[in-house]
């Protein structure tokens, strides 16, 4: 999403803060910005000019013409009368217009950003005529495709000798926004929703546009109209509104307007009147609009007069679209159809049927809210990613369709006018009020707002406020309390505190904009606060509340981490989802895998059962890159069908460390990954055991193993894994050297085994020490004896700690061995002091 700053300007004041500062903010608080498109030199050297002559060179499409810079041009030949001779193969060139000349040096706009932009000079044409720039047209001003004419300019925009990059703007940074987190958030998808956004961020009060919240139908002649709508599912489409308009045809202007330049900047390229006036409300708005030729339509219903049918496809049917490809519907696609016959795919396009063009002369405008959840489907299936249902997918607000609908015919009033209007809305307006108290906002922040700051953050960006024993009283009609002054809340300060506030009014009732879909529980206003004002003013202090209880399968995932990679082991992480091929490739049944209805890839069509037969593809990868020995692991989850379903009949899922180990000389690798799962055990206080595959061997979804060269991994009588080495039918198929060898375990069953963790992985509500320390031992003396000793010694402290070696020394001859470690430990009930830590560093010292 692209947006153009000099059109926020129209919105927000951006006088007190600098882009780079302004960028920095919108990141922090709203939005990450993926890069800035400075235009401010796009159009230099470019300027408007009045075309004082225009002469027709015969035989020839060629004019020439002598055109008035107001002398602002430097370094050019000019005649007598101070004119600049151009030659233009346009057919619009004429005496007397306003046109937009290129001067000689300067850059062709549309060109800037090729890797050789093209640079304008002066020319013999003819073999007589000097030409000196250009007379641009609109897609050389980079604002469409209209290559046929020249750019005109109206008299009142400009006059000769204005530099055109001061015309409608121009002159401007671009921001481009990485618009995926904003999913939540449709408002932010127009420039008054983004403005309002940064108003607020900047600690202004922003002033929705008038006409956004007018939803009176009361200039509109409905009771003439014999538009009929019918919405045959209110899930589906809960509001459309319908506007029908008569006037002249859909014919391009005269005149380079505004509209045209905030299109273009924004990523869009102008096309027509009506067409390019739906875009810059969709743009302004986030709500997208679609215009219907009224007589095509009426034909195509063949009742006699118009009738609008919403519903869901019927498979099968067919459409073609406003760009001519013809598409088969599929049930979930929602269509708008003309006493039943489809004439558009609903958020998506329109149908060639129904198309305008110049001799259009009624239309009806749809200004709509569709189901985002069909609209994602449809965009897939049709891969269909317009601009439109890019904002339709976002879950637009229904209150905003009457509005935007009535702008446009606001807009349009002096080349068309309105015969009336109608809306169809399922459930009406229903603005959510939320409860949530001062005191609520504080707890969760971790700060010290006052009613008055929590109250003016929310009414910047259209929150209604009202403060009373709302939360006591389960009643909501007090005053609502304006926000005082907060120049500390300047969005380059850190906030410590806010001043205590001396109103009685702790608790809020907040009513929710029509706009803020996302809004409907205390947190989610409590989130607005936080955010608007910057998580990163909050200061960050120890909480007062003891630490919550550690998640085991965390600890013991880091703790598994800590040991392999120390061990020199890689951790990877791929996909949890697979294509059937890989299971039919490792012999597992792929009935016993669930399907990915709506796989974002035909490669990604089920969840695995297994994280090796992964590992053993990126072993074979790396193999092949010429890695030539390395041991790989990955902790995730899995899904198998045979694990069954819980009791809200959810699939149970699998907690599982894999581990694969590859070379390409060794012939065999299973003593490998052997010493790595031993290795494992006894860091970890487990005692494993293996135990020979019997009987009817393996599971199938195990079926990847060499029965014959693998084991059981069992814990006390209970089977936790399986290690052994890949079959050679299966090594063949990954393409994978023999004797390959792999272990997997399930973690969840571990947990319950392994009794060093509680001690040894707390966390603990006060500041830890780090220290390092060098252990002098006799060479005989084995790491893990050394270790022990230390930990030992801090565990009979009742300290928390964490151990990492960093080095182990020996000089030759010698018979003695330098073991390093770096250690981390607390206390659990204070704040150790220096004669404290000094005692204990004593006591491992000895």
């Amino acid at each position: 999403m692209l947006i153009a700053l000099n059109w926020l300007k129209k919105y927000v004041d951006l006088s007190g803060v600098g882009t780079d500062e302004l960028i920095r903010l919108i990141g922090a608080r709203l939005v990450e910005v993926e890069g800035v498109v400075d235009q401010r030199k796009k159009y230099e050297n470019i300027f408007v000019v009045k075309v004082v002559s225009a002469e027709k060179i015969p035989d020839t499409h060629l004019t020439l013409c002598k055109i008035d810079d107001a002398g602002v041009a430097k370094k050019i030949s000019r005649g007598e009368d101070r004119l600049i001779q151009v030659m233009c193969g346009a057919p619009n060139v004429r005496a007397g217009m306003l046109a937009v000349w290129i001067a000689p040096g300067a850059v062709v706009p549309a060109s800037v950003n090729e890797d050789a932009p093209f640079v304008i000079g002066t020319r013999k044409m003819l073999g007589k005529y000097e030409s000196h720039g250009m007379l641009a047209g609109a897609d050389e001003l980079d604002f469409g495709n209209e290559h046929k004419t020249i750019a005109e300019i109206s008299p009142d925009d400009a006059k000769a000798g204005m530099p055109f990059g001061q015309l409608f703007g121009l002159e401007d940074i671009i921001l481009e926004i990485e618009n995926k987190s904003l999913t939540h958030r449709p408002d932010t998808f127009g420039i008054i929703g983004f403005a309002r956004e940064v108003a607020g961020i900047l600690g202004q009060k922003f002033e929705t546009p008038e006409w956004l919240m007018d939803f009176g139908e009361k200039d509109f002649a409905t009771e003439n109209v014999d538009l009929k709508i019918k919405l045959a599912d209110g899930d589906i489409c809960p509001r459309y509104t319908a506007l029908i308009m008569e006037g002249k045809g859909d014919k391009k202007g005269r005149y380079l307007g505004e509209i045209e330049t905030l299109l273009a900047r924004s990523g869009m390229r102008p096309v027509s009147p009506l067409v390019d006036m739906t875009n810059y409300l969709m743009l302004l708005t986030g709500q997208p609009l679609h215009a219907f030729d009224y007589d095509k339509l009426v034909a195509v219903g063949g009742r006699g007069g118009p009738e609008i049918i919403v519903r869901l496809a019927k498979q099968g049917e067919e459409l073609e679209l406003l760009d001519g490809k013809m598409i088969k519907l599929v049930s979930s696609d929602i269509v708008i159809t003309s006493s039943d016959r489809p004439i558009a795919l609903a958020g998506a396009m329109g149908g060639k049927n129904t198309e305008i063009d110049e001799n259009t002369r009624k239309i009806i405008v749809e200004s709509a809210t569709f189901s985002l959840y069909n609209l994602r489907k449809t965009q897939m299936v049709h891969g269909i990613f317009s601009e439109a249902i890019t904002r339709f997918t976002k879950g637009q607000p229904a209150g905003q369709t009457l509005p935007v609908v009535k702008e446009f015919a606001g807009l349009l009033a002096g080349d068309m006018r309105s015969l009336g209007l109608v809306d169809e809305w399922v459930d009406g307006q229903k603005n959510d009020v939320v409860k949530v108290a001062v005191e609520q906002v504080n707890g969760l922040l971790g700060t010290e707002y006052s009613s008055e700051l929590v109250m003016g953050t929310l009414e910047r960006v259209g929150f209604e406020v009202a403060g009373g024993d709302f939360l006591e009283n389960g009643a909501g009609a007090g005053p609502s309390l304006r926000a005082a002054a907060m120049s500390s809340s300047h969005p380059s300060l850190r906030i410590a505190k806010s001043p205590k506030s001396s109103s009685p009014a702790t608790s809020l009732a907040v009513t929710v904009p029509y706009w803020r879909t996302d809004i409907r529980i205390p947190e989610d206003i409590i989130e607005e606060v936080g955010r608007i004002n910057g998580y990163d003013n909050i200061l960050s202090r120890v909480p007062l509340h003891g630490t919550a209880a550690a998640n085991e399968l965390f600890v013991l995932k880091a703790r598994v981490r800590e040991v392999l990679a120390g061990a020199g082991a890689n951790e990877l992480l791929t996909y949890s989802f697979i294509h059937g091929d890989l299971m039919r490739k490792v012999g597992q049944d792929v009935k016993n895998s669930y399907r990915v209805v709506n796989s974002i890839s035909p490669d990604l069509q089920y969840v695995r059962q297994q994280i090796v037969p992964s590992l053993l593809v990126k072993a074979a990868e790396n193999l092949k890159d010429g890695f030539g020995e390395f041991g790989v692991f990955e902790m995730n989850q899995v899904f198998r069908r045979d694990l069954g379903m819980d009791e809200e009949d959810v699939p149970i899922l699998g907690n599982n460390l894999a581990f694969v180990y590859a070379a390409r000389e060794r012939k065999s690798c299973f003593y490998r990954a052997k010493k790595y799962l031993m290795y494992l055990a006894r860091r970890l206080g487990v005692e494993l055991r293996l135990e020979q595959v019997m009987g009817k061997g393996l599971p199938q979804y195990e079926a990847f193993y060499e029965p014959r060269r693998s084991a059981k991994v069992m814990v006390g009588d209970e089977w936790v894994g399986v290690i052994g080495e890949v079959k050679k039918s299966v090594a063949h198929e990954l393409k994978l050297p023999d004797g390959t060898a792999m272990f997997e375990v399930g973690m969840n069953t571990l947990i319950g085994k392994i009794d060093s963790l509680e001690k040894s992985f707390k966390t603990s509500q006060y500041p830890s020490v780090e220290r390092d320390i060098t252990v002098v031992a006799k060479s005989g003396v084995s790491y893990e004896k050394v270790e022990g000793r230390i930990a030992k010694l801090l565990g009979d402290q009742e300290l928390m700690y964490k151990i990492t070696p960093t080095a182990i020394y020996q000089a030759e001859n010698s018979d003695e061995q330098k073991v390093s470690f770096h250690l981390e430990f607390a206390d659990k009930q204070k704040t150790l002091a220096n004669e404290e830590i000094q005692r204990i560093m004593g006591l491992l010292e000895q």
